[in-house]
């Protein structure tokens, strides 16, 4: 397959699509996008944007500070999204592994279940099975992956709780009130306790209409016996705070001490 060339002015920023096409260019035929890099290419930012990762199975090395050549053994299998060949999102977690924290990591498998790249189920069976680079942390991060979260700060609010050692919400579900009338759909739900906790990261942004919404959609829920939390940026600075204050509400309403 023959690749173009690409040239720029010295002065000019390179946006980082154009330099993960720029640089395939100039790789092996087998090269494919790998680590963080391939978050990035499918829209998910976890780490620098530079260097760029790729990975080959050729005995080639690249010394260039904003490239880094990964050498595998054996076949490379890549998938082409938008032009450019692309390692495993199951590969990738591992990989990752080497280059992020678990609670990053954690965020990276809850965004790929999350666009269907894969599930938990696989996820898990592909890291216990694995001996690659980074696969003891993916372990450890696997276990903690669910589905159905919706943004990388959900997540966060989840290790928090679950962390602090209380039982596991409900990941964006649907409340009904005692009736069997819809409610709402609950970020982190502990349904039993009827204790909401909501992740707002825009609530300075909102219209007076949105506002207004907000407001009748919690007086809703708390006419309906439920216990709303809401969770901010500035609130995730101080997660052990997050969870006692969830903690408290739970034990309000029976939750075991």
């Amino acid at each position: 397959m023959e690749r173009p060339g690409y040239y720029r002015f010295a002065d000019t920023e390179v946006p980082f699509d154009a330099a993960v096409e720029a640089a395939w260019s100039a790789l092996p035929d087998d090269a494919a996008l790998s680590h963080i890099s391939i978050l990035r290419w499918l829209g998910f930012e976890a780490g620098p944007m530079f260097p760029l990762h790729f990975a080959t199975a050729r005995p080639l090395r690249r010394f260039r500070e904003d490239l880094v050549l990964h050498r595998y053994q054996g076949r490379l299998s890549s998938t082409f999204v938008r032009g450019v060949p692309l390692l495993g999102p199951d590969r990738t977690f591992v990989d990752c592994g080497t280059l992020l924290s678990t609670t990053e990591l954690v965020r990276v498998g809850d965004w790929l279940v999350a666009q269907k790249h894969t599930d938990p189920a696989t996820l898990r069976a592909y890291v216990m099975t694995s001996h690659l680079d980074g696969v003891q942390r993916a372990r450890r991060a696997a276990e903690l992956v669910r589905d159905g979260v919706e943004s990388p700060r959900e997540t966060d609010v989840r290790l928090a709780l679950v962390g602090s050692g209380l039982a596991e919400p409900e990941l964006n579900t649907d409340i009904f009130d005692d009736r069997g009338r819809f409610l709402a759909r609950g970020d982190l739900v502990y349904r039993r306790w009827k204790v909401l906790v909501e992740y707002d990261g825009w609530h300075h942004e909102r219209d007076a209409w949105q506002r207004q919404k907000d407001h009748l959609r919690r007086e809703a829920l708390e006419a309906a016996g439920w216990v709303v939390i809401v969770v901010t940026t500035a609130d995730m600075r101080a997660p052990k705070s997050v969870a006692a204050r969830v903690a408290r509400a739970l034990m309000s309403r029976g939750y075991p001490s």
